[in-house]
């Protein structure tokens, strides 16, 4: 496996979304752990779009918004299989 593989990115995801919840009830503690969500894809979106406030909010609309709505109508269409 490359260092940029996919399985490599969804260790990485795993990962990180195990930190973001740090032990924490992911349906009781929803609100919490969905702040935690939101601080951590905007220090990402400013760290790779070198500190530009604009840039980020554009990579945020027209990739991430549609990326991730596309992982979640794949694991809709996953489960319904």
């Amino acid at each position: 496996m490359t260092r940029n593989s996919p399985q490599i990115d969804t260790v990485r995801g795993l990962q990180a979304a195990d930190a973001i919840l740090d032990s924490r009830d992911p349906i009781a503690e929803r609100g919490a752990i969905m702040v935690t969500l939101e601080g951590t894809v905007s220090a990402i979106l400013l760290m790779v779009m070198g500190g530009h406030h604009a840039n980020a909010a554009a990579m945020l609309n027209e990739g991430l918004l549609q990326g991730v709505e596309g992982r979640l109508a794949h694991a809709a269409n996953k489960k319904q299989a």
